[in-house]
């Protein structure tokens, strides 16, 4: 008859808005209790920076580079002090090489192994628009890190043999080991490595930046994309053989077959990769694929894409939180929805059939670039200009010659010959395009309500609409193109201390200038916080540097400079290296010395150390920071690198200018430095310590926070504040990262000791000066003495004898 009555349709709504009401509230009900469990099995702070007795299993293969390694390691049984102690049930482990460390070629995955290791709880750098080290580690399940402890005195690791457990991981390491021994070149070796076992830490450094900067760095681990391509090619060499015997398929359809031959062999490739988050979240949405394709029902395309969704946050929910999660699923969303619906008689005929696969493979690699442009800018703030034409090249390289090269060579190694050739071909292409002038776009991070337009402009150009209504998606992509940061106003600065861990780097903005002093430390060959933590950013706040200056040649200083210079081919070096450091064949460094001065915006900026008589001879590194002086009408601050109490005496003695506001704490509060007439001279309202969680050095000494708390000098480290924010219009105020951004999963530092109310420090009462001593009245001589006259002695003979 007629349509449904209106109370009908509004009972019906309302059902579907309970479910889903409910169904939110399970899943966030389900996130709070997973999460509550994980914090229950956080490390006691009591036994941090404790030597334990560990016995336990490695239960994966362990990562390698130059200092060392880091395994996954599965406690069994823990001993302090001889007595039994609880800890969480997984820890991540590193064993640093030396002379002490032995032979870290021995520890291999699924042995069973007892040594003495030094805890500490899951803390990491915590930065804006930075890499979030301690999520990571808390969807690992790790709650605990530390490192093995090989010194005099305690006991020696001890190998107790294999267990029987885990042998994908003891594969999965026999392969490496394999492949490692097989190809010479390391660096293609590792591009191998990679792609077979998903050791993605074994790929250089610069071949990562040529990935990046081409658009191709997610073919270069077990992506997604491999995965499902893996799946694909099971799914239709099964399904024709299958095909041959009428027998299987009476038993079971030949479709049906294929997807679960499909998703079988999907998740033993992901298995033997190492079952990463990105593989795991791949398998998941398969494998609801696969279950829904099963039944004869043709489902729409929305629903099996939001319900694989649903299906990958019940099993990981922080997911949500990762950039490879949207990445990978708006790509195949858009493709599902761009995807022109096609009849059988619609098909190409001829030699239009040969290239249709070409233009399909390109067509979809265009809607993607297009659709993932804006996300990609908001994520990472850069997006590759040459990424299609280098994905459209190195896409059907990667997966239909490179991979299968890479995994038969498991079954026979003159293969991996094969492998390293396409590999090398691979890299020069791809080294080609990424040399191209403009070859990355670099954009300032836009607010998050403007970043949301933008990506929805995106998703509008690729829909299945006419090019007069998708061309009203354009507008939305303009404002994330042209977003500028907001800058100090002129005549002031502001200043952000990095998070970077034992080391100082600190950039100072004024209105149309940045400067970055000190430039972190350096953690491994392929690994320093230019990279990890500079660049990003520098590139999210949109930070064209001006001038790089670094203190002094501690590895802790200038470790990130090579990235920093790399990024900005303009800054000028400012400096106290020696003409021999590395760094001078990069750019040329201008040597720091006192009388240095130059204006920016209003901001006077003065060099006031070292003075061209300490270059001489060769003194010690500290002693040659350059110390900067950075002063407006409202503030001033003080950047002192690592000078010691020495140094700060000799800029008394020169009378210095060495008032500020701000003040970066000398030498990471070592005890060396922030003497008393140093403080009292500068008389900051704020000092940062910037030094590393738990660092090995002690910084910053008890004896200079005492100090700074006789001062009434506000004192904040980067342990407990994060990346810290200040600015000369506000010189009692700091802001914390970690206060801005505090998460239920990162570490709960204990109460740093209590800062006292920033008070100016009164001034001291000058002492009067000593009246002269009055002359020295002379002595009167003393009278000689008149000599005694002797006494004549008796003689023996006329004493009396004694009575008998």
């Amino acid at each position: 008859m007629g349509a449904a009555p209106v109370p009908g349709r509004w009972l019906h709504g309302l059902l579907c808005l309970l479910a889903f009401t409910a169904a939110a509230a399970l899943a966030w009900g389900s996130v709070g209790w997973r999460a509550t469990a994980m914090q229950q099995q956080a490390l006691n702070p009591a036994l941090e920076g404790r030597d334990i007795e560990l016995q336990g299993v490695v239960v994966a293969m362990p990562q390698r580079n130059e200092q060392g390694l880091r395994f996954r390691f599965a406690v069994e049984s823990a001993r302090l002090d001889g007595q039994r102690v609880s800890l969480p049930a997984s820890i991540w482990l590193a064993w640093w090489s030396g002379p002490e460390g032995g032979d870290l070629s021995r520890v291999r995955a699924g042995e069973r192994w007892r040594f003495t290791a030094k805890l500490k709880a899951p803390h990491g750098t915590l930065n804006p628009y930075g890499f979030d080290y301690e999520l990571w580690l808390w969807e690992q399940g790790l709650q605990a890190t530390g490192s093995v402890r090989v010194a005099a005195g305690l006991p020696a690791p001890q190998r107790l043999g294999t267990t029987a457990g885990h042998p994908i991981e003891q594969a999965r390491q026999a392969v490496r080991d394999a492949l490692l021994a097989h190809v010479a070149d390391a660096r293609f070796a590792g591009i191998l490595a990679a792609l077979i076992v998903g050791d993605q830490a074994a790929i250089e450094r610069a071949d990562w930046d040529i990935f990046r900067a081409t658009g191709v760095a997610h073919l270069m681990s077990i992506s997604g994309l491999h995965i499902t391509m893996f799946a694909w090619a099971a799914v239709h060499l099964l399904g024709a053989l299958w095909r041959r015997s009428r027998r299987l398929c009476l038993w079971v359809a030949a479709p049906s077959a294929a997807r679960v031959a499909g998703l079988t062999c999907a998740s033993a490739y992901a298995l033997f990769s190492g079952w990463g988050l990105p593989a795991q979240r791949t398998v998941c949405m398969l494998a609801t694929i696969a279950v829904l394709g099963l039944g004869a029902r043709r489902w729409p395309w929305p629903l099996v894409w939001l319900l694989a969704l649903a299906v990958v946050v019940a099993a990981d929910p922080w997911a949500l939180l990762q950039a490879g999660f949207w990445l990978s699923f708006v790509a195949v969303g858009v493709l599902f929805a761009s995807d022109p619906a096609r009849t059988p008689a619609d098909g190409p005929t001829g030699w239009r059939r040969v290239l249709a696969p070409v233009q399909r493979l390109l067509r979809e690699q265009w809607v993607v670039t297009l659709a993932l442009t804006p996300l990609t800018l908001l994520l990472f703030q850069q997006v590759s200009l040459v990424g299609l034409l280098a994905n459209a090249l190195a896409i059907p390289w990667v997966t239909l010659l490179l991979t299968p090269l890479a995994l038969a060579g498991v079954l026979w190694h003159p293969l991996w010959d094969a492998a390293v050739v396409a590999a090398q071909v691979l890299a020069w292409g791809l080294g080609l395009l990424a040399a191209w002038p403009g070859a990355t776009l670099s954009l300032a991070a836009p607010p998050l309500w403007l970043a949301l337009a933008g990506v929805a402009g995106g998703l509008w150009l690729v829909l299945r609409l006419p090019w007069g209504f998708r061309a009203l998606g354009a507008p939305l992509l303009l404002p994330v193109l042209l977003w500028q940061p907001a800058r100090p106003a002129p005549g002031s600065f502001e200043l952000l201390a990095a998070d970077i861990g034992q080391g100082n780097a600190v950039l100072v903005r004024t209105a149309q200038h940045t400067l970055v002093y000190d430039a972190g430390p350096r953690f491994s060959a392929d690994s320093d916080a230019g990279h990890r933590t500079l660049v990003p950013l520098l590139r999210a706040l949109g930070e064209p540097v001006h001038t790089l200056l670094l203190s002094h040649r501690d590895s802790d200083h200038t470790g990130g400079a090579q990235a920093v210079l790399a990024l900005h081919p303009q800054a000028r070096l400012l400096s106290s290296i020696e003409a021999e450091h590395a760094l001078q064949s990069r750019r040329a460094a201008t040597r720091c010395e006192a009388g240095q001065a130059w204006d920016w915006d209003g901001v006077h900026f003065a060099v006031l150390h070292p003075v061209a008589a300490d270059y001489a001879g060769a003194p010690k590194s500290n002693a040659l920071s350059c110390v900067l002086r950075v002063e407006s009408a409202q503030a001033s601050a003080l950047l002192v690198g690592d000078i010691e109490q020495p140094q700060e005496a000799a800029l008394l003695a020169r009378g210095a200018p060495l008032k500020a506001d701000w003040l970066l704490v000398p030498h990471h509060g070592s005890k060396t430095s922030s003497s008393a007439a140093f403080l009292q001279a500068v008389a900051p309202q704020v000092a940062i310590v910037q030094a590393g969680y738990r660092n090995r050095f002690g910084h910053p000494a008890a004896s200079v926070l005492q100090r700074y708390q006789a001062q009434q000098v506000a004192l904040w480290d980067s342990p407990h504040c994060g990346a810290a924010w200040w600015r000369s219009e506000q010189p009692a105020q700091v802001r914390c990262e970690r206060e801005q951004a505090r998460r239920y999963w990162q570490h709960a530092l204990p109460p740093a000791p209590p800062v006292p109310p920033v008070t100016p420090v009164p001034p001291v009462t000058p002492v009067p000066p000593v009246p002269p001593v009055p002359p020295v009245t002379p002595v009167t001589p003393v009278t000689p003495v008149k000599p005694v006259k002797p006494v004549t002695p008796v003689p023996l003979a006329s004493v009396a004898s004694p009575a008998p």
